[in-house]
């Protein structure tokens, strides 16, 4: 269950009694990438090879597919990972789904989705999408859909292992860091934080705890 602290070690906590159950929560880093980089490749030789699509129309509608992407990332953190439900299991729905990260934050197994919640997001997603702009379209936008999951599991690890040089990745790396210890209400955009300026759930003092994005 939930304890009361916040942990800096990669370390984790065991959520189920049975061994697969428990087990099954637990992922490395890279394997999101074995898993939709051969998704993502087929739809781009479908788009082409297939549905006979320009390299224009394949370029908009994949970007238009990312920019869903950072939409969609937004409103699952906000929206889904952060909603309790009422009651102690609501607490341990919580906990299952994105708690347990806010109190092992470093844990390394558990930073990026397990294929048992991806796989069903993804097509459930697809067939959406699919319905929404038809089964010619839905090719080149999935496969900015799904680069732009891969981009933010991948900067999800990285903003809690990886010690960034750049401007860029250390602004986005603070951002991340002050929603896990100073304000877990605001800053839900990981890749990226524009609809947390959109939305106005940037963080109000700015100046506060500066070197936060060095401290893992």
């Amino acid at each position: 269950m939930a304890r009361n602290f916040i942990s800096n070690k990669d370390e984790s906590v065991r959520m189920f009694q049975n061994d697969l159950l428990d087990k099954l929560t637990r992922i490395h880093f890279s394997v999101p990438l074995f898993i939709f980089v051969p998704v993502i490749l087929y739809f781009i030789y479908q788009s082409f090879f297939t549905l006979g699509l320009t390299i224009l129309a394949f370029g908009a509608y994949l970007l238009f597919g990312l920019f869903i992407w950072t939409l969609t990332e937004y409103v699952l953190h906000r929206f889904v990972f952060h909603w309790c439900p009422p009651g102690k299991w609501g607490e341990r729905i919580h906990f299952i789904f994105h708690g347990v990260h806010h109190d092992y934050p470093s844990d390394s197994k558990r930073l990026v989705m397990v294929p048992t919640v991806s796989i069903p997001l993804a097509a459930l997603f697809f067939w959406l999408f699919r319905l929404m702009i038809g089964p010619v379209h839905v090719a080149p936008f999935f496969v900015g859909f799904l680069c732009g999951y891969l981009f933010y599991d991948m900067t999800h690890y990285a903003i809690h292992h990886y010690n960034f040089k750049s401007k860029f990745w250390l602004d986005l790396k603070q951002h991340h860091m002050r929603h896990h210890y100073l304000d877990a209400h605001n800053g839900f955009g990981v890749s990226s934080k524009f609809w947390d300026l959109i939305f106005r759930t940037t963080f109000r003092r700015k100046s506060e705890s500066t070197s936060i994005g060095q401290q893992h």
